[in-house]
Formats: C-alpha cells, structure tokens, sequence
C-alpha cells in the first residue's frame, strides 16, 4: 500500500499541526492478527510539506509496533508533542521557528 492510500490526521498543539498517519506494519495480513506503526510529521499551521524545511517529519521507531490503530495514533500524538515541547531526544521545531517558515 503506497503513502497516499493511508488516511492522515491531524492535531493541534502549542501552535503547531502534528499529522500523523497510522498504517498496518503488514497489509496483506489477516484482520486481527496485523501489527500498527505511524508516520508523522509537526509543522506551522497551513505549512506545505512537500517544500523542504517546512515540516519535521517523524516516524516510529525501528521495529517499534503497535497493537492498534488507535495505540499508534496515541505514541504519533506523543511523539508530535515531545518535538514541539522541546523534549524528543532528536528532533526539534527549533528549524521551523529559526527559519521563519
């Protein structure tokens, strides 16, 4: 299943947008027995992804998974807001409100 088959959400927070994207770790297996994880990305309200700079993409970690959708949605939100509050050990807004964008 490519990117754009897989529905996007979005939060707000702090002033920032997190849009996260929870997708099956396998799609072709059986209802109940898939795994979840999410892509995600924070950026300024009404921001462009596709320009580069604009957006701090983020996604689960490794071989992280989830038992649903819905657990993944939650860890995407969680990662979105550790980004934006300055408390994810590797990515930062700090591009997003130095760069003006």
């Amino acid at each position: 299943m490519s990117d754009e088959t897989h529905a996007w959400q979005m939060v707000e927070y702090e002033g920032f947008e997190i849009h996260l994207s929870p997708r099956p770790t396998e799609p072709d297996a059986p209802p109940g027995r898939n795994r979840f994880t999410y892509l995600g990305y924070v950026c300024h309200p009404g921001a462009d992804p596709a320009i580069p700079g604009h957006v701090v993409p983020f996604h689960a970690g490794g071989e992280e998974w989830f038992a649903s959708l819905e657990d993944a949605c939650y860890e995407a939100v969680h990662a979105g807001r550790s980004i934006v509050d300055g408390t994810h050990p590797d990515l930062s807004v700090l591009s997003l409100v130095t760069g003006g964008v």
